[in-house]
């Protein structure tokens, strides 16, 4: 059934590739603290950098639980699930950080994203595996895949970067986690590249 792997290559990267939707997980180290799930889309918004690195565009919203958490502790699970065809469930575990706009890194790293960089990108978040598995995926329902939303662009494309960075500092939780540690730098680091 499960396996786990020393890299993601081969059919595990066509696997991960292929996939619509994903989801990021994290938490932070209090017992009673909130443990974060996100659902991730849009094509090409993700990307495998090499066998023992993701990373994926962190795009603006109400929320920066996974930027606390790792800012405090590092740790994050990436998971794919297959929606369509044989059924499989893939988990990257590892650790993560948010480049942000004003790192150097940031202009290296955005153009490998191509079309999925858009209006309302705060980081591009970097996971370097320390467990990479996979499972059966037996109880996944099997769901057919339409289309992507354009909301979020839409919404995002509306503003200036002036207006995104008035946004990001506009919502509660994104300069304090739920739990009250620190999440993103604000104000929003102006974009260089």
């Amino acid at each position: 059934m499960g396996k786990t792997y020393p890299a993601i290559s081969g059919r595990l990267r066509e696997f991960i590739e292929a996939q619509p939707v994903y989801f990021v997980a994290s938490a932070p180290l209090a017992e009673d603290g909130h443990v974060n799930l996100s659902p991730k889309g849009h094509n090409g918004s993700l990307q495998v950098l090499d066998e023992q690195t993701v990373a994926y565009l962190d795009f603006g919203g109400s929320h920066a639980e996974t930027h606390a958490h790792l800012r405090e502790n590092g740790r994050i699970t990436l998971m794919w699930c297959a929606f369509s065809g044989p059924p499989n469930i893939v988990r990257v575990h590892g650790t993560g950080e948010a480049v942000y706009r004003d790192d150097p890194r940031f202009a290296e790293l955005i153009p490998r994203f191509a079309e999925a960089d858009g209006p309302g990108v705060r980081a591009v978040i970097v996971v370097r595996a320390k467990l990479i598995t996979d499972t059966c995926g037996y109880a996944v329902p099997i769901m057919e895949y339409r289309e992507e939303r354009p909301l979020l662009r839409q919404f995002l494309g509306r503003k200036s970067d002036d207006e995104f960075a008035a946004y990001c500092e506009s919502k509660e939780h994104n300069a304090t986690s739920l739990d009250g540690l620190l999440a993103l730098p604000l104000p929003l680091p102006a974009r260089k590249d």
